[in-house]
């Protein structure tokens, strides 16, 4: 990836960002941009976003982002000097869940490991070591 598409992406992060917390539609809740993706010819971009809320909520914000595309483009435009406006696709970024996902696996293994006729407990089915 050459130095302007990543100087670009960047912009179009902090740019949309902003743009995104002006929004007047209802329908957007509180997302925050975590990350741009720029197509090599500059003509497409996808933009991951975190939403904070239930599943609704967050199919309600990515509706109304997608509704306000032209608008937010028109502001990238504004503020970023580009031969072409990226047309805009949104998409829910969901590492924080799947993060949360993850640690809450980890504590339950854990748990399971610490209980009693868990692994660690010396008892049987376990290997001496």
């Amino acid at each position: 990836m050459s130095q302007r598409t990543e100087k670009i992406e960047r912009l179009a992060r902090q740019v949309l960002g902003e743009a995104i917390q002006d929004l007047k539609d209802p329908r957007v809740g509180f997302a925050t941009v975590t990350r741009v993706r720029v197509s090599g010819d500059l003509r497409h971009a996808l933009v991951w976003v975190s939403v904070l809320g239930n599943d609704e909520e967050q199919e309600s914000t990515l509706a109304g982002l997608r509704s306000a595309s032209p608008r937010l483009r028109s502001e990238l435009g504004s503020q970023v000097r580009m031969r072409y406006l990226p047309e805009l696709k949104f998409e829910l970024d969901r590492g924080a869940e799947d993060a949360e996902n993850l640690e809450r696996i980890f504590q339950e293994l854990h748990a399971a490991e610490a209980a009693p006729g868990g692994p660690d407990d010396g008892g049987e089915g376990s290997i001496p070591g």
